[in-house]
């Protein structure tokens, strides 16, 4: 029996209209980067300076996920994801149209606007069709072409820009996104349900808060960028989280539940996941940038040479399980934190000179390190919340992903920009062998400072009560937008 009164057809559609939706994200998340320097070029801007585009999607979608539910509800699942998929569609469409970065910033934010409801709302309707002993079966479907996204968007991507041009990487999503339109409108029940009043006060300060520091932080990668530039934005955002701190305990249906941060397993992941998350969101920038821009590799070959990190992680999931499993959380996510963060810092050691099988091998172990990682952590995190809980620490553990992913993107660049030392201009960026090796230096050092910053949560770790046991299951929390494979 099914909780709302579907179709068979309409039952049996439904997980791939959810998986639609997810494939567009992953994809999207993937094949950016290796097109960023072909765009660069085009529109005159440092590769490095592309992080605008990255970041402005990934905050958009970290602000809008909170209030991805309660639009669900109020307004109806079909016509949410609907709108999602066309405002998606109509994003990707203006970034193919874009002529400079500030453009493509705009086109980006439309574009999250989209991505931000369509695998929650997608995820939701599932959830309120199909009863709990089918839930699991139709979420893997969903699953399963959303991985597909990342393994394929390095190498789409690079193929695209090598022999077509880089605008098709985002009209690739406009004939996808019509097939989703015409199943959602046909075959996507419409649920809606009685919602509480929505937190809005809640809601504006945390999410002025949080783009206003991850704004600051981006800032000063860029040329001539001042500490008291810095600190304008920073201070008006540490000042909204606290107001949104102070909100919160006084307010009785706060953005996010009060007893959420009284759950040591959930206090202890959230904070775990900000931190070790910063290496592996900067990754997917920086390494396609380290191969183009200071080794010298064609972008299709760039894209390839990324695959083996999406497989590693592909094929770690009944492995971490089972790691998770045997060993329990408290020594799997110290020890595997540090292999993850001295895998990172390792790529100092990479440069024109190493072989490219060995420099296959090590993207995949990374890829598995990544996949037990991110197993271990989001479990961890939700592993103890009970039901009325459950919502609320699953948004805010979307939001955490999304908002560490684009910090790893803006310190990453920052820290580029300050270890190369000089003005970041595309000229630079494609100059003698002298200044080729200034830039190798200054990605080998962002690198071992970036895998070092990741490590530093395995003080966090160690805080894992011995108490909580190894899981009697262990199933990778659904959570959104999770595309760090």
């Amino acid at each position: 029996m099914t909780k709302y009164p579907v179709t068979a057809k309409e039952k049996r559609i439904l997980p791939w209209l959810a998986a639609v939706g997810f494939f567009m994200q992953t994809l999207d998340g993937t094949i950016l980067n290796t097109a960023l320097p072909a765009i660069a070029a085009d529109f005159h801007e440092s590769p490095l300076q592309m992080q605008a585009a990255i970041i402005s999607y990934m905050l958009t979608v970290a602000m809008l996920i909170p209030a991805s539910g309660w639009l669900a509800d109020r307004f109806g699942t079909r016509n949410v994801f609907l709108f999602s998929i066309v405002l998606f569609a109509a994003g990707s469409l203006f970034c193919a149209e874009s002529t400079s970065l500030s453009q493509m910033v705009i086109a980006r934010i439309i574009q999250g606007i989209g991505g931000a409801l369509m695998v929650p709302v997608g995820r939701l309707a599932i959830l309120r069709v199909f009863p709990k002993e089918e839930f699991l079966r139709a979420m893997s479907m969903v699953v399963i072409p959303g991985l597909i996204g990342p393994l394929l968007g390095p190498l789409l991507g690079g193929l695209l820009v090598q022999h077509a041009s880089w605008p098709w990487i985002f009209l690739i999503n406009l004939p996808i996104g019509l097939v989703g339109c015409i199943l959602a409108f046909f075959f996507m029940p419409n649920i809606r349900e009685h919602t509480a009043a929505f937190d809005w006060k809640g809601y504006l300060c945390f999410s002025s808060g949080i783009v206003l520091l991850s704004i600051a932080i981006q800032r000063l990668g860029e040329a001539g960028a001042t500490f008291s530039a810095f600190l304008l934005l920073a201070i008006p955002g540490l000042f909204a989280l606290y107001a949104y701190f102070w909100h919160s305990q006084r307010h009785p249906h706060a953005l996010f539940s009060r007893a959420l941060f009284g759950i040591s397993s959930f206090r202890i992941g959230i904070s775990g996941n900000l931190i070790a998350r910063l290496g592996s969101g900067a990754l997917p920038f920086l390494t396609p940038l380290f191969l183009q821009v200071a080794l010298g590799f064609s972008p299709t070959q760039a894209g390839l040479t990324m695959m083996p990190i999406a497989l590693g992680a592909m094929s770690t999931k009944l492995l971490a399980n089972w790691v998770v499993l045997r060993f329990g959380y408290r020594p799997v996510l110290m020890m595997n934190t540090l292999l993850l963060g001295a895998l990172i810092t390792g790529f100092a050691t990479v440069n024109t000179a190493t072989p490219y099988v060995l420099l296959l091998l090590y993207l995949a172990l990374l890829g598995v390190l990544n996949s037990l990682q991110f197993t271990a952590m989001n479990t961890l995190t939700l592993s103890k919340l009970e039901r009325e809980e459950a919502s609320s620490g699953n948004s805010l553990l979307s939001v955490v992903m999304q908002l560490s992913m684009s910090l790893g993107v803006a310190i990453s660049a920052t820290l580029f920009s300050w270890f190369y030392g000089a003005d970041v201009s595309l000229h630079n960026l494609q100059a003698t062998s002298l200044q080729q090796q200034e830039i190798i230096s200054a990605f080998h050092a962002t690198y071992i400072t970036v895998g070092c910053l990741s490590m530093l949560a395995t003080l966090i770790f160690r805080h894992i009560p011995q108490n909580i046991p190894a899981p009697t299951s262990v199933e990778e929390a659904p959570v959104s937008g999770d595309k760090n494979v």
